[in-house]
């Protein structure tokens, strides 16, 4: 699985540092780059100027709740840009607002997860995660990103 890149988008340093540790735990090696606010995320897959990004994810894992420019925004932008806009984004959030779920969906996100409270649950979220994600889903040729 290591040559599929992942972006991890998450402002929260605590859920980041599980997230990777959660990989690590679950021997997932991937690559992964972290963008810690939605403005940074945008910068990193199209570019400051919008006009190329410099990483090429095989899956984006998305926090909703984040600074400068939130998560459903991100999300908007990456569906709305045609070299984007097949690349799965897995939604990665605490919130539990039924709102966000349905927003999510609506703008194109492949999946929703909520956060588990208790770390192992959460190491085995990430497992199956990694496991569908990385190993068994398919994308299109040349469709994974800028």
């Amino acid at each position: 699985m290591t040559d599929k890149t992942i972006l991890l988008v998450e402002d929260n340093p605590d859920d980041e540092e599980l997230t990777i540790l959660a990989f690590e735990e679950n021997r997932i090696s991937n690559a992964i780059t972290v963008a810690r606010d939605g403005a940074e995320a945008l910068d990193l897959l199209l570019g400051p100027d919008r006009e190329g990004g410099s990483v090429s994810p095989s899956i984006i894992l998305l926090d909703l709740k984040l600074p400068k420019i939130d998560g459903l925004e991100v999300l908007r932008c990456i569906r709305a840009d045609e070299r984007t806009k097949l690349l799965p984004v897995v939604i990665l959030t605490s919130s539990r607002e039924e709102q966000d779920l349905v927003s999510s969906y609506s703008l194109g996100a492949n999946s929703y997860v909520r956060k588990p409270v208790d770390f192992a649950q959460f190491i085995e979220a990430v497992r199956q995660l990694g496991l569908y994600w990385l190993l068994l889903n398919e994308l299109p040729a040349g469709k994974s990103a800028p």
